[in-house]
This record gives structure tokens, C-alpha cells and sequence, in this order.
């Protein structure tokens, strides 16, 4: 039977700890005789623009043996109404896997219901479990054990923190969000962390430092947003910077799931200090999306 990749929610904890594991020893062994995606084939349907999550994906499934499709809307016949159904239906036929990155969640969701291959969800704007999944791999990397760890994120509340939230709450990480009114996470994903005692939200960003482990932080404006300048003045002061960093515990780390604006959510200082992690997090993208695949598709 197959199985889909849409949120966190579709993988056990078990299941969360062993691509921990095995994306370690991928990474440190990486692939000779063994190619278990041979003779595979992966699509890739992106309808936005994207650096680690497509290059990733594409080396990963290379190095695993697989060969790549690369899709976007305007080179299908999506973009003459071909509905997401049929689409899903028919590269069912021809693929063993999809990976789909999409504003809107609902449309990925509907491909998965359609589609007899394993789907992955490369970013929403709901969730961006993969990027959970990396920045889980890279804080146990730098700390060890991650249970018991505090984290705080700092700006919005948006598919990297939905998916942060649920992925920490299932590995014993307790998270504090910092942001501005009106720009929390998703309330039912927020509403359950927090019946479990595993989040907090706070509006001081010194507040959300205050011992953290690990300090966390993504773009104020995302794609499609440059021009929203209430936004913009909404998260003045909602940055990582020295004296967040000064309140945080004494070896913590800290994550940008990128790109990043230097000097907005992020100063240049702290973004290339000696307890940043922000490019091990982007190359463990590869690694942890090839043990994914190793789940799902094989």
C-alpha cells in the first residue's frame, strides 16, 4: 500500500527516529554499489521557484540510482485546466514517486487522494515537513539528544514554523515562538502543541531567547509578498541578532531554513558567527530526503 508525505503527522515517532538514523549513516557513507531507486523514475511538480528543495531532491534521487522528472505548471497541461486529478491519475502510470511543492495545501492533497504513487510534500503554505525533518537532523548533529531541548523560533508562524512545531512536539523539544500579533502559526497545529506542554508563544523575541538551544529564524516577507509593507513594519525588532544570541544558553546554535536577508530577521554577524548551522542544515536536506525516499518509494 502506498503511503504519502503531506505533513509530520503521517510518520510515527519510530519511524521519525529511524530517518534520523539512517540520513546519519547515509551521510556518512554515502552510495557505491547500492542504488535502491535503479530503474525508478521521481517526478518533480513545482509550481514556485526553489534552490535546496529542488537541487536536493534531484541529486538525491541521482545518487540513489533514480532518475529525476522535472515538471512545473507552465510545461504541463496544467496550465491549460487539466485537472489536478487527471494529472495525478496519469503520472501514476509513468512515475514511482512525486514530490510536489504548491501554494496551496488542499491541492496537494487532492493529487495524493488521485494518485497511486507515494506524493511528498516539497512545501505548502501550510507545512514544510522536509525542512522539519533537516532541521530535527541537524540540531541532534550539534546537540546529541534532542529531547529536553528548548528552541525558540523567532518571526512568523508560517509552513516552516507549522511543521517545526509538530516535528519538535513528536521528538520532546519544547518550542517558544516569538512574533507579532496576527502572525501566529496554525491554530490547530499550535493547539495541540501546546495541550502537550510542548509550546509557548511570547511577542518579546529577549523573552523567546532566554536559554534557548537553539534560535531559530525564517524570512519576514516570503515569495509573493515583496510589496506588503505593513507586513514588513509588523516584524521591526523580530530578528536574531548579537544580544538575542547573548540571552540564549552559551553553546546554542542557530538555524535559517533560508534564504536569508541579512539584516532583517537575521544580522550578518550572527548569520556567519561560529554557532551557525544554517548551511549543515541546508546540505542535511539532501540526506534526510534520501532516507525518505528509501521509506516510501523502495
Amino acid at each position: 500500500m502506498k503511503r504519502d508525505f503531506l505533513t509530520l503527522m503521517d510518520i510515527s515517532r519510530d519511524e521519525f527516529e529511524w530517518l534520523l538514523y539512517r540520513a546519519s549513516e547515509i551521510k556518512k557513507s554515502h552510495y557505491h554499489d547500492v542504488l535502491p531507486l535503479k530503474d525508478k523514475s521521481i517526478g518533480l511538480l513545482f509550481e514556485q521557484s526553489s534552490t535546496r528543495t529542488r537541487v536536493s531532491f534531484e541529486v538525491g534521487i541521482y545518487q540513489l540510482g533514480g532518475q529525476a522528472v522535472y515538471l512545473n505548471q507552465i510545461d504541463t497541461q496544467l496550465s491549460r485546466d487539466e485537472s489536478v486529478e487527471d494529472t495525478a491519475r496519469v503520472l501514476s502510470r509513468y512515475l514511482h514517486g512525486m514530490i510536489i511543492r504548491t501554494i496551496s495545501h488542499e491541492r496537494l492533497t487532492s493529487f495524493a487522494q488521485h494518485a497511486a504513487i507515494p506524493v511528498i510534500n516539497g512545501l505548502t503554505s501550510l507545512h514544510h515537513p522536509c525542512q522539519a525533518l533537516a532541521d530535527i537532523l541537524t540540531i541532534q548533529e550539534k546537540k546529541g539528544s534532542v529531547s529536553g531541548l528548548q528552541l525558540a523560533f523567532i518571526g512568523e508562524g508560517n509552513n516552516v514554523a507549522n511543521s517545526l512545531i509538530e516535528a519538535a512536539s513528536m521528538m520532546g523539544i519544547h518550542m517558544t515562538i516569538a512574533c507579532p500579533e496576527g502572525y501566529e502559526p496554525d491554530s490547530e497545529i499550535s493547539a495541540r502543541a501546546m495541550e502537550q506542554g510542548m509550546l509557548e508563544m511570547v511577542r518579546d523575541p529577549k523573552e523567546a531567547s532566554k536559554n534557548a538551544d537553539v534560535l531559530y529564524t525564517d524570512v519576514w516577507i516570503s515569495m509573493g509578498q515583496e510589496h506588503e509593507e505593513d507586513k514588513i513594519a509588523a516584524f521591526q525588532g523580530f530578528q536574531i541578532n548579537s544580544e538575542n544570541l547573548s540571552l540564549a544558553k552559551p553553546d546554542a546554535i542557530v538555524l535559517h531554513c533560508l534564504p536569508a536577508h541579512l539584516g532583517s530577521e537575521i544580522t550578518q554577524d550572527v548569520f556567519y558567527s561560529r554557532q551557525s548551522a544554517v548551511f549543515d542544515q541546508a546540505e542535511n536536506r539532501l540526506h534526510i530526503q534520501k532516507a525518505l525516499l528509501e521509506m516510501l518509494v523502495i
